[in-house]
């Protein structure tokens, strides 16, 4: 199974170095990519990798950062029509070049991420900038919103979230998110889904610090277009998830005569590596169609001996006056990486629009 790290292999340099070299004519390719291929480089991991690219990229490029950025971006042009562009992950280092080196330049660095954002996505790097020039870095930002290009747009709502997973924190946003909403206002509509799903991230980590914000954003945009709904709900999942009520009023998500019924675990013992099944049926009770929301927790027992609860959506739908569905479901324990399980109680639970119901147990073993 090829690793993620294997994208810096012993070709990718060999190819770039070659790329590199129409950009600086009078590069050392041989000594450029023996920089990589030492028994050092290959014992890093994926990230050690990617930032000694850059330290060493760094070396043989202009001190003049100006220069630099000028030769990245010749770089790219050539790359695009190179076997090493194929895999634009590997160019992360682009981006983080202008991190490293860029930061007291700021307007050509800001220029630098609006063109290198067209090829490699530069949402991690300009989190430092925002954190130096909050006030110059958001109204740049603001600007990248309307930018005809939606790889910029995208860098504008996702280089711009509070809680961006795997990169530097903005305490500041998460805080007081307000200097951010007119990138999502101008973003609410956009033509694509790649950036409308960024906007629904940033709204969905706002939510987590900010939740009066996000449901007056709800308030405003609904009904806007379908494509803002779409935004609206992806961004209030994880209010929803928490039965916040005033997410689940704004959607009429109410447990008004629905019956759950036969919730039964069919495996009360569960090994690890197998999988939870269970089942349960829902009916609609009213004279009227009804929107069911669907979810199920799992209580996790914790090393330390308590449990963990974590909600699993099951559907969304419209249940018709008196429809009857049955549900059966399996929950896998199959060891993976981002999850440790430990034997013991576990428990777990059906919720119906935003409402806990009744709670089981069942046992995990080894």
């Amino acid at each position: 199974m090829a690793l993620i790290k294997d994208i810096y292999s012993d070709a990718f340099y060999i190819d770039f170095a070659q790329c590199l070299s129409k950009s600086v004519p009078n590069l050392d390719q041989k000594k450029f990519v023996n920089h990589f291929t030492n028994p050092d480089f290959k014992a890093k991991e994926w990230k050690e990798r990617m930032l000694y690219t850059t330290s060493i990229f760094h070396q043989f490029l202009p001190k003049n950062f100006t220069e630099a950025v000028a030769i990245i971006e010749t770089t790219i042009i050539e790359v695009k029509q190179s076997p090493c562009g194929k895999n634009t992950l590997a160019f992360m280092f682009f981006p983080d070049y202008i991190e490293k080196y860029g930061q007291n330049d700021f307007d050509v660095a800001v220029k630098a991420f609006e063109n290198i954002t067209q090829f490699i996505s530069c949402e991690f790097a300009v989190r430092p900038f925002i954190l130096k020039y909050p006030e110059k870095m958001i109204a740049e930002m603001i600007k990248w919103s309307l930018h005809e290009n939606h790889h910029v747009r995208r860098l504008a709502s996702e280089g711009s979230r509070p809680r961006l997973p795997w990169a530097m924190a903005l305490p500041f946003l998460k805080k007081d998110p307000r200097s951010i909403l007119p990138i999502l206002e101008n973003l609410k509509n956009d033509s694509s889904e790649y950036v409308r799903k960024s906007v629904a991230n940033n709204l969905n980590d706002i939510s987590k610090d900010n939740p009066e914000i996000v449901l007056e954003i709800a308030q405003k945009w609904h009904n806007f277009s379908p494509q803002t709904n779409a935004i609206i709900k992806h961004g209030c999942r994880t209010l929803l998830k928490q039965g916040d009520p005033k997410i689940l009023s704004h959607y009429e998500l109410d447990t008004k005569n629905i019956a759950l019924s036969f919730f039964e675990i069919d495996t009360p013992l569960v090994k690890i590596g197998d999988s939870l099944q269970f089942q349960f049926t829902i009916e609609n009770l009213s004279a009227t169609s009804k929107t069911i929301r669907l979810e199920y927790a799992i209580y996790y027992q914790k090393s330390k001996g308590h449990l963990a609860k974590k909600v699993f959506k099951i559907s969304e739908r419209t249940f018709v006056p008196n429809q009857i569905q049955k549900f059966v479901r399996k929950q896998s324990f199959k060891i993976i990486t981002t999850r440790v399980f430990h034997p013991g109680l576990h428990q777990l639970s059906i919720i119906i629009n935003g409402k806990e119901n009744e709670v089981l147990n069942f046992e995990l073993i080894r």
